[in-house]
């Protein structure tokens, strides 16, 4: 004020400008630098970065991210690409950064990774073809048929997202990026132990799978089934075993035989049900007939059976 002689300061411009050169500097060298995001707009973040700069919602991430809510309060690494101190403009990002940072942790994950070992991840993803499994920057892949012993018609019955999980590495190609995994092969065998579980003469509880013409398979355990020849089915003759059985349908079974090296178990239904009582055969009654002679004189001679006939033969001299 120069009627005055009075001077207007302000400390908050020359630190603001302070910033603004600092940035400019780590700018020029390509420096990274870390802020607070302070806020969460429809376009993008807000950072404090000792000025106000933004994070256009494109350069947040490698990907699309729906939620940017989620980053609010974090203090993260961003990369300037543009800066304009005249117009209070700095623009952020972290794309590129996020993209190295897991290029860094797949070839991590690569270099630690073999075939047949072992791996525990993260069920990432669900898909009607099998499981994603986050194993730390790289995504494996349990293919359906790799998930149980047993049929499994959709990942999601037997897996959750955020879920943990042990699997044995089938394949890796790190050129492609592909990891094979399967979670069946770290649990237990159905036909382990299965000697023990199904012990010959056990009574167990199955359900009908499959019909043949030969006979009735027979769900004992997941994975295990054992087959019922048409002849232990019923005690009556059959001619399939659809006259008697209906796949789905719950049964009780004896076990006969158990080979585990031909994971081959023969049941049998009929043993557990009481044999039908044979039935009566009627017998004819015979009755002994008996005939007596008439009392007479039934002495005879030759001559008197021969009578006649006797006095026709000549006797040749």
């Amino acid at each position: 004020d120069k009627e005055n002689g009075s001077f207007l300061l302000s400390k908050k411009r020359v630190d603001a400008r302070k910033v603004w050169e600092e940035i400019q500097a780590k700018f020029d060298n390509k420096e990274i630098i870390e802020a607070p995001v302070v806020d969460a707009v429809k376009g993008g973040l807000v950072v404090d970065a000792g000025v106000r700069a933004f994070v256009p919602a494109s350069m947040v991430s490698d990907h699309y991210v729906d939620n940017l809510a989620q980053f609010k309060g974090q203090t993260l690494a961003f990369e300037i690409v543009e800066i304009e101190p005249s117009e209070n403009r700095l623009i952020l990002s972290r794309k590129n950064l996020v993209a190295a940072e897991k290029a860094a942790k797949r070839a991590a994950v690569f270099e630690s990774i073999q075939e047949g070992s072992v791996v525990t991840g993260k069920v990432a993803r669900l898909t009607n073809f099998g499981a994603f499994i986050d194993l730390g920057g790289v995504d494996g892949l349990v293919h359906i048929s790799q998930i149980s012993h047993e049929h499994v018609a959709k990942a999601s019955d037997k897996l959750e997202v955020g879920q943990e999980v042990q699997a044995k590495v089938i394949s890796v190609d790190p050129e492609s990026g592909r990891v094979s995994l399967s979670i069946k092969d770290t649990l237990a065998g159905p036909w382990d132990n299965i000697e023990e579980r199904a012990a010959v003469g056990s009574v167990l509880d199955g359900l009908v799978k499959r019909l043949t013409t030969f006979g009735a398979f027979v769900e004992l355990f997941p994975g295990v089934e054992g087959l019922v020849h048409i002849s232990q089915i019923a005690h009556q003759h059959i001619a399939t075993p659809h006259e008697v059985l209906k796949e789905g349908q719950e049964v009780q079974v004896k076990v006969l035989e158990v080979h585990p090296e031909q994971q081959r178990i023969s049941l049998s239904i009929k043993a557990l049900q009481e044999a039908p009582k044979p039935e009566k055969e009627e017998v004819e009654e015979v009755v002994e007939e008996t005939y007596e002679l008439p009392e007479e004189d039934v002495s005879f001679s030759l001559a008197d059976r021969l009578g006649d006939q006797l006095s026709e033969l000549k006797v040749e001299e």
